[in-house]
């Protein structure tokens, strides 16, 4: 059968203290808060900020009034038996 201890407010209260004031507890509280400042520091010396692309606006270009004829575009001869449009040689 397991023992309980029951405890009075004022001596758990007084326990707390004893724990939270041990220099064990204190030492380690200040070894923390010294390992946080300093990559803290590091992380803020060494950030890069993000570069932002700046937006472009395209311009509409005014269409071309006479395009070049390519190759493709260039009509077929009805009298060439060539139904692919290739040059006879």
């Amino acid at each position: 059968m397991p023992i309980i201890i029951k405890m009075h407010s004022i001596s758990l209260f007084e326990l707390l203290k004893q724990v939270v004031l041990s220099w064990q507890v204190l030492v380690i509280t200040l070894v923390l808060l010294i390992y946080i400042s300093i990559v803290m520091h590091i992380s803020k010396k060494y950030h890069k900020p993000r570069v932002r692309k700046a937006k472009t606006v395209k311009k509409k270009q005014a269409p071309a009034a006479a395009a070049p004829a390519e190759s493709d575009d260039l009509p077929i001869h009805e009298d060439s038996n060539d139904e692919l449009g290739l040059e006879e040689a």
